[in-house]
């Protein structure tokens, strides 16, 4: 769509984006640039869409984006801010809680949302500070009143799961180590955590449903489950309480189906779903939000127990997408970034989308449109729309007809603040 003009109206001044070479800004409605359309002014927030011919304000700054593609900010569904990467060279997950601070911690959290706005991901939903305690809340903070730059966070703070099901473990039994989420036992305990977590701000609660994943004699995955439906009930009847969701890390079996029979409102990762289980998640609409591509990285040797699993999970997952797409799951795009890298380009989700048969629009979409969805901001994010958040990026190329172009983003605006111009160049 060619030949539009975008009016802002921020605590800034006011911002022209000047005639957007092609636009895709209701990713719902790709033609939802055809027609001018005028809103009411609102701090950040678009003001209006008109096309090329209307008057721009005369005290506007104007932004030339006539050479782009401009779209709005991405989302990121499934980030960890206070991971840098689990790389077994340097220490593997167990490093990042054992040899690094909590001010070291919050440094490198502050690097990697700079990293994910210079990128073009304007919003972020942070599934848990693995053994950072609520430091998610206050990056939040932090951002919120401008002393560091980084995307809009929706926090998961501690995140939670039970006695044998996560991290840190292999140690001595008389050692009592840290643990990357809080540890529950039993429905007191769990409706305790969660409430203790959205009274320090959380505003979805993690929970892991499986933990360890092997292959059987057969070369079947399996997972083992963490909580019990018991347990999961009450942290569901909790946050839903307060009007707040859950995420359910699930690979799959006991695990997953008790994720879908206990109130979860989004799978994480899901990486062998059944027939019925995604029968479940349409009738229930349930979130999926698969992480293809970090599955695809750092495999062990094919004749190593670890390697087997690892090759076991991807053969399920690609089986697990395609039959999510095609029953029409509601689906969300999500990297794990901080399990990986910060300095790898969280972008490579969309190729893997698309290899598994996802069409562009619709990866967009799942990282815009749909993702605003699922976190009850539709029309307010991941669409530029009078009223919206001005959150905006641009391109040099066409993402519907090259996916890999969302990974070369030349301009990011954030709240209506410019973050970076290099579409120019």
């Amino acid at each position: 769509m060619a030949g539009i003009n975008l009016d802002f109206t921020t605590r800034r001044g006011s911002v022209a984006v000047l005639g957007a070479h092609r636009c895709l800004l209701d990713c719902n409605r790709p033609d939802a640039a055809a027609t001018p359309q005028e809103g009411a002014q609102a701090i950040d927030r678009v003001e209006k869409i008109a096309d090329t011919s209307a008057q721009i304000p005369g005290d506007a700054k104007v932004i030339d984006l006539s050479s782009s593609t401009v779209l709005p900010g991405l989302i990121d569904s499934h980030t960890h801010i206070f991971l840098f990467g689990e790389e077994p060279a340097k220490g593997g997950y167990d490093a990042n809680i054992l040899n690094a601070g909590i001010a070291l911690r919050a440094a490198r959290a502050t690097y990697a949302c700079r990293r994910a706005l210079d990128q073009g991901f304007t919003t972020l939903r942070d599934v848990e500070t693995e053994g950072a305690g609520y430091g998610d809340v206050e990056i939040k903070q932090a951002i919120a009143e401008g002393t560091i730059p980084g995307p809009r966070l929706f926090c998961s703070t501690r995140a939670i799961s039970s006695t044998g099901g996560y991290n840190l473990e292999g140690y001595a039994p008389e050692l009592d180590m840290p643990k990357g989420a809080q540890i529950i036992d039993g429905p007191v305990q769990a409706r305790k955590a969660a409430r203790e977590q959205l009274d320090h701000g959380a505003d979805w609660i993690k929970v892991y449903m499986t933990h360890r994943s092997w292959t059987d004699k057969q070369g079947n995955l399996v997972s083992q489950p963490t909580l019990t439906m018991e347990e999961l009930k009450v942290i569901a009847d909790e946050a839903h309480g307060w009007q707040k969701k859950v995420a359910c890390h699930a690979h799959n079996g006991i695990g997953l189906q008790r994720a879908l029979d206990g109130g979860c409102d989004s799978i994480e990762h899901g990486l062998e779903i059944t027939d019925a289980q995604i029968a479940q998640m349409v009738k229930q609409g349930t979130w999926y939000c698969p992480t293809l591509a970090v599955y695809y990285t750092d495999w062990g040797p094919a004749d190593t127990p670890g390697g087997k699993r690892d090759r076991a999970r991807a053969a399920v997952h690609e089986a697990s997408f395609k039959k999510a797409m095609a029953s029409h799951v509601k689906i969300v795009f999500g990297t794990d970034i901080g399990g990986i890298p910060w300095d790898q380009p969280i972008a490579q989700e969309f190729p893997k989308m698309v290899a598994f048969g996802m069409s562009p629009l619709d990866a967009i979409k799942s990282a815009t449109s749909h993702a605003a969805e699922m976190l009850d901001m539709k029309g307010e994010i991941g669409v530029v729309a009078p009223g919206a958040y001005a959150d905006v990026i641009a391109l040099s190329g066409d993402p519907l007809k090259d996916i890999a172009a969302l990974g070369h983003v030349t301009f990011v605006m954030h709240d209506g603040y410019v973050f970076k111009n290099d579409a120019a160049k």
